[in-house]
């Protein structure tokens, strides 16, 4: 549709409107109430027969966003929409007063109505409403999108959400299967005695997270605060105060780059259990998955992702972090064990690495780039160092590694969690070092939290934390390759609106 046309027919919906207005009727009127939705309509009677319904002559009050009308003169059919689906609405000349059939007349694709009427079922079997009066609740002044309009131009999903959510019905599917899974995990968190707490957005420190901040600025106290990029260390202060399990389902925020796995905002569940350790974690994770998918109806454990089948059958694979990047991802030993030879591989491979970077944080983008790409089932890799670990525990074993782990699935890092680390001058040590590394230009490093350090002092717990990324995990379980698919608002560009 051209800009002109779709003007000459706004121009036409504001005629109408002023028509109506003279008729006295309220063209936003906001007075009826329906008594039934689509869906259930369809669950209780699609299964009665033509003359069962007649005899029943079942009244019902229906209301909806009109999706398709055909008339014929002194009769006709319209598609109401509502939150729950379809149904059909039949209007004919001698059921309706002559105001209500004038209305009818005028209406337009988009328009909201209210219709009352009786249930009967049409020549081939289809259940609807026989109206016998109509209301106009809103009246559409734009022309809604052509439906191939509306799938295929993403760009105009992602900027007008509420046209993509109209046209589109998979839209609405995903938006509830991402309602249905968040439930589901709160669910079985709730289940294992966890308490469900909220800790501040806007933090004083950046901690918790290697992530590039945004800045504000609170004009009460005259003081710079960041949007969190994790509530790790708020979450860690409350197992120490004596709440031994707790999870949060929140936003976080990171000033970085986007892509089809990244938006500045997104949603994520962290939570803290006291006496555990990040073995327990990876069990606990699978039994969290295996719920998760029963609770939205995936029996077999098994789902389609990017023409990928991936199969989240217990147990889950296990992979060390250099082992993953000796066997999967091929890397020879000379950068393993050589900054220089690393920090040119990684730039060879694009990697945003620099000198000043330790040698692991260069080693983890190498991973980045080439093994998390083919962790396509789901894979714990763990053994991370602790130069890239800041607040997990060292391995008794190896004191060099860490007690992590991140779980991979579809080439996606989809979970963060270790044995946390508890002693408070270890935990000094390591801020200091994230310290040093801010000073040389690295913004994701973590600062000093005195306070933090206090709390350890106090005594937190032997304790293991995890990280889930709910926008990815919903990607995963709606078959949807974008981030932005399963965000409903994600940040856009400026445009000018027309």
């Amino acid at each position: 549709m051209t800009q002109e046309s779709e003007n000459k027919l706004i121009k036409r919906r504001i005629e109408k409107l002023e028509e109506l207005k003279k008729a006295g009727i309220d063209p936003y009127f906001n007075g009826f109430e329906p008594d039934s939705f689509a869906k259930d309509l369809h669950e209780s009677y699609d299964n009665k027969s033509k003359d069962e319904l007649e005899g029943l002559g079942i009244p019902v009050k229906v209301a909806g966003r009109v999706m398709a009308y055909r008339s014929f003169g002194k009769a006709g059919f319209l598609k109401l929409k509502d939150f729950t689906g379809y149904i059909q609405v039949y209007t004919e000349k001698k059921s309706l007063s002559e105001d209500d059939f004038k209305l009818y007349k005028k209406l337009d694709i988009g328009d909201i109505i209210g219709v009352e009427g009786t249930l009967f079922k049409t020549k081939t079997g289809e259940l609807t409403v026989k109206a016998n009066k109509i209301v106009m609740l809103t009246k559409s002044l734009r022309p809604l999108p052509e439906k191939w309009h509306g799938l295929k131009d993403k760009e105009l999903r992602y900027r007008q959400r509420y046209l993509d959510l109209i046209v589109n019905d998979e839209t609405k599917e995903t938006v509830i299967k991402r309602a249905k899974i968040i439930s589901a995990i709160r669910k079985f968190m709730l289940n294992n005695r966890f308490i469900e707490v909220e800790t501040p957005m806007l933090h004083k420190l950046v901690t918790g997270a290697a992530a590039r901040p945004f800045k504000t600025h609170l004009n009460a106290l005259d003081m710079d605060l960041y949007l969190r990029i994790a509530p790790e260390l708020y979450l860690k202060r409350l197992v120490v105060g004596g709440l031994e399990r707790v999870f949060e389902i929140n936003r976080n925020f990171r000033n970085e780059g986007m892509d089809l796995k990244h938006n500045p905002e997104f949603t994520m569940m962290e939570f803290y259990i006291a006496y555990k350790d990040y073995n327990f974690l990876m069990e606990f994770t699978e039994e969290l998955f295996e719920y998760v998918l029963k609770e939205i109806g995936i029996q077999n454990n098994k789902i389609e992702f990017e023409g990928k089948e991936i199969d989240f059958s217990r147990p889950w694979r296990r992979v060390e972090f250099f082992e993953g990047l000796r066997e999967i991802g091929k890397v020879d030993e000379k950068i393993l064990n050589d900054k220089k030879e690393a920090l040119k591989y990684a730039l060879e491979l694009e990697k945003r690495v620099n000198e000043t970077m330790p040698h692991e944080k260069i080693l983890a983008e190498i991973f980045d780039a080439l093994v998390e790409p083919k962790l396509i089932n789901p894979t714990f890799v763990v053994g991370y160092p602790v130069a890239i670990s800041p607040l997990a525990k060292r391995n008794r074993q190896n004191p060099e590694i860490t007690d992590r782990f991140e779980l991979y699935i579809a080439g996606m890092e989809i979970a963060n969690a270790f044995s946390e680390l508890n002693d408070p001058f270890d935990q000094k040590e390591r801020f200091l070092k994230q310290l040093e590394e801010r000073k040389k230009g690295d913004e994701e490093a973590t600062m000093y939290d005195a306070d933090y350090i206090r709390a350890l002092e106090y005594g937190l717990p032997p304790t293991a934390g995890e990280g889930i990324g709910i926008d990815r995990l919903v990607m995963l379980l709606t078959s949807n390759s974008s981030i932005r698919d399963v965000i409903l608002f994600p940040l856009m560009k400026d445009k000018d609106l027309d």
